[in-house]
């Protein structure tokens, strides 16, 4: 007895402390289990022996990787891909995805690769060449691959060679399709085989180094008499998103019926598409793209979009056009047209592009030349490093510039080794519209045409716009311009050097500075033109199908909805009608978000209540203004 309650004395005083031991024993036999969990799923494992594995327990890849930014990067102890076939019961992406695992152990199994027959073997030299680019089994290319990638060969993931490289192992590792995996697994196999890049390029300026002349605004000069017809411009208009309002004004503000005007919109903008095809009906010389592409920031396929268009606006009938002027919907001229006219018909021999300057080898670094890149998954994938080809000069800049047709036929039509070169090796290259028509004609023959002025203003401001906001498309840091503002019209007037178009201008920002402008260039708008201070832009159309429109919203637009048919039936409203009764019928027709006077708020289409003649009902519930403010019926001229 006196034992027992010394013992429960005991406990009583110590309990704490025997609570803690108590504690930290079953998290170290916590512990001592999560970890032989681990040794049971390493591939060592002796039920897991017999299994090939494809990895090679080598050291890692020696790549470096200079790209701070770098989104998803692998660590260094990545092993090597070693071609094989698929082994049944093991999913590939599994097996692409242990590349990247950074749990190694070093009792590695090597990999058992069954015997290949000749025809599977690894490639190497122009024979790789011939068989990874003419094999075919997929269709040619998804949304987000480029044309003339090599395509893959079957619907698993087979790569045709050793994988050697942590930026390739790591893109395999977060590729998300089979196909984007095949797809690089062959271009990386056809570079370490030497035949994908060009290693030397023929060069046909006769002039040595860079070519970079100027040329100042003269206004006297200008408004001289033209000895030629004026001549003619094809604007190829890249657009993407909803905005139409400011796409119409865009075009409004550099319509001329001796011009020519060439849409593409984003495979992905459904609703715009549909609005510009609409819009080009009412124009002889407005059209639509026939086709359509996803174009990503810093993707080749905005390259192949260009060369394309281009080819597209040659063969035309009856557009004879002097001059190609890419534009998108956020920019804006800050010269008329008249001006613009008169200053490329006194340099009608010229081609305007901006270049980065004059150190080659930063410019290089910085834009990425010397790394291979491929797109697929709409996604830009860094893939190793590489060489710039010899005898050219590389040179690039801005993507936005002004070029004479013979130039464009030159780079569309030619035979020249030159271009066809250049072409393949940018094509796998980021942002190469940034660099292959400045590089193109500083090596051809009209090198002596190039002007160093793509007669744009851009609002950049690199401590707000060089955020590496584009990590989530592309393998790489970049950089975005900013948007004017009022406080920036004095920018807009330059007078040291010919400018006609600025960017960016987003009317969600502010729509007050393209007032100034317009103001500036034409004069006021009559009297009573509706919603000049008002903003709208499409987040829902019917035609966009259920997916256009979440759960969530739908409520939202809902208790909008009823919000504003309450207000209308009371006796105050000045839409009251005792004659007329309002009703919400089903989801809305089309939903529109906006601004009046600092205000943010929607417009709500629904459907009519009856079969009956008539259009569908409109009301516009305003959210955070009190008492409700009344929006003006959308209009559809500009």
């Amino acid at each position: 007895m006196v034992a027992s309650a010394r013992v429960q004395k005991l406990v009583r005083r110590y309990k704490l402390a025997i609570a803690t031991a108590l504690a930290i024993l079953l998290l170290q036999g916590l512990v001592v289990w999560s970890f032989s969990v681990l040794e049971d799923d390493e591939p060592g494992e002796k039920g897991r022996q017999k299994k090939p594995r494809p990895l090679d327990p080598g050291e890692g890849s020696k790549d470096t990787d200079s790209s701070a930014g770098r989104r998803g990067s692998a660590g260094r102890r990545h092993g090597r891909w070693r071609g094989r076939a698929e082994s049944p019961g093991v999913p590939v992406a599994k097996v692409v995805r242990a590349v990247t695992s950074r749990h190694r152990a070093s009792r590695r199994v090597p990999p058992t690769l069954p015997p290949e027959a000749p025809g599977r073997q690894n490639l190497s030299g122009a024979a790789a060449g011939e068989a990874l680019v003419g094999a075919a089994g997929f269709p040619h290319g998804d949304t987000g691959s480029v044309e003339g990638a090599p395509q893959p060969t079957d619907n698993g993931f087979t790569p045709k060679c050793e994988i050697v490289g942590k930026d390739a192992l790591s893109a395999l590792a977060r590729a998300s399709s089979k196909q984007c995996q095949q797809e690089i697994a062959n271009v990386v196999c056809l570079h370490q085989a030497g035949s994908l890049m060009p290693k030397a390029v023929p060069r046909h300026c006769q002039r040595a180094g860079k070519m970079s002349p100027g040329i100042q605004w003269d206004e006297p000069r200008v408004q001289q008499p033209m000895d030629s017809p004026p001549v003619r411009i094809a604007y190829m208009l890249v657009v993407h998103g909803r905005a139409i309002r400011q796409l119409k004004r865009l075009l409004k503000a550099v319509y001329h019926e001796r011009h020519f005007f060439y849409i593409h919109v984003d495979k992905r903008s459904n609703y715009l598409h549909r609005e510009v095809v609409e819009l080009a009906r009412q124009y002889d010389n407005v059209r639509v793209t026939p086709w359509r592409m996803i174009t990503i920031w810093g993707g080749a396929s905005l390259l192949r979009m260009y060369l394309r268009s281009m080819q597209d606006l040659l063969e035309v009938p009856g557009w004879a056009w002097d001059f190609f002027i890419n534009l998108s919907a956020t920019d804006y001229p800050t010269r008329t047209n008249e001006e613009l006219v008169a200053f490329l018909s006194k340099n009608r021999d010229k081609n305007f592009l901006k270049s980065h300057g004059r150190d080659n080898s930063r410019f290089i670094k910085k834009q990425g030349l010397d790394r291979l890149f491929h797109e697929c998954d709409s996604h830009m994938w860094r893939l190793g490093e590489r060489q710039i080809p010899a005898g050219i000069v590389v040179d690039g800049g801005s993507d936005w510039f002004v070029l004479t047709r013979s130039f464009v036929e030159y780079v569309v039509y030619t035979d020249d080794p030159l271009v066809a070169q250049l072409r393949q090796f940018y094509t796998y290259t980021l942002l190469p519209a940034e660099s292959f028509f400045h590089t193109v004609l500083e090596n051809s023959p009209a090198c002596e045409s190039l002007v160093d002025n793509n007669l744009r203003v851009t609002n950049w401001n690199r401590k707000l716009g060089c955020k590496c906001q584009y990590k989530h498309i592309v393998d790489w840091c970049g950089c975005s311009p900013n948007d004017f503002k009022p406080q920036d019209f004095l920018r807009l007037q330059q007078v040291s050097r010919p400018t006609f178009f600025a960017r960016k201008f987003e009317s969600t920002v502010n729509q007050e500075v393209l007032e100034i402008l317009d103001f500036h260039l034409y004069g006021s708008y009559p009297p009573g033109t509706p919603a000049l201070k008002a903003y709208w832009e499409n987040t829902y159309d019917v035609a966009d199908g259920p997916s256009g429109l979440s759960d969530v919203m739908l409520t939202a637009y809902t208790a909008f909805v009823r919000l504003s048919l309450r207000h209308v039936a009371t006796a105050a409203s000045p839409l009251a009608d005792p004659l007329c009764r309002l009703a919400l019928n089903g989801t809305p027709k089309s939903v529109f978000s906006g601004t009046l006077g600092g205000c943010w708020g929607h417009w709500t289409s629904l459907w009519p209540c009856s079969a009956g003649p008539g259009a569908p009902t409109s009301q516009p519930p305003w959210c955070g203004s009190t008492p409700p403010m009344w929006w003006p019926r959308p209009t559809t001229s500009w």
